[in-house]
């Protein structure tokens, strides 16, 4: 039995938060021809676009504060997922709406990044541990930072 006393070590514990949001995009380079754009992306170069509802889960990794019990407050992490998540691109075309998607094509992976590099500044420094984007239920993509 370990002992995790107000003098023992302080445990490391891993917490996720799953967000779920609707948006829509078209994969399209403008690195690349419409053909080759079409040959790349395929269906989903559709001029039109097309949706998905995401499923986000974010991880933060962190010492559990002895006084609390807690890595971080469930409600400041829910507070931060709504900022940069729900608010920006909940119900949005990721192409027309974000900004940041005007020039960097919005496949999932770069949205993974996109949400990384937003709750890198409003988490507390050193806490994100991981983001995990599910497209489909088939299809999702794990960023870390690297």
């Amino acid at each position: 039995m370990s002992d995790h006393s107000r003098t023992g070590p302080q445990p490391v514990a891993y917490l996720t938060r799953v967000q779920s949001f609707s948006a829509s995009h078209r994969l399209h380079s403008v690195e690349l021809s419409d053909e080759e754009n079409k040959s790349v992306f395929g269906k989903c170069n559709n001029p039109n676009g097309h949706g998905h509802n995401y499923r986000a889960e974010v991880t933060v990794r962190g010492k559990i504060n002895r006084a609390t019990g807690m890595v971080i407050n469930l409600t400041d992490l829910k507070s931060c997922i709504e900022e940069v998540i729900m608010g920006p691109l909940d119900h949005k075309n990721l192409d027309q709406d974000v900004p940041y998607f005007a020039n960097v094509v919005s496949t999932t992976e770069n949205l993974a990044v996109y949400i990384w590099d937003n709750l890198a500044k409003v988490l507390p420094v050193g806490e994100l541990y991981e983001v995990k984007i599910y497209e489909t239920d088939k299809n999702m993509v794990v960023y870390r930072g690297e």
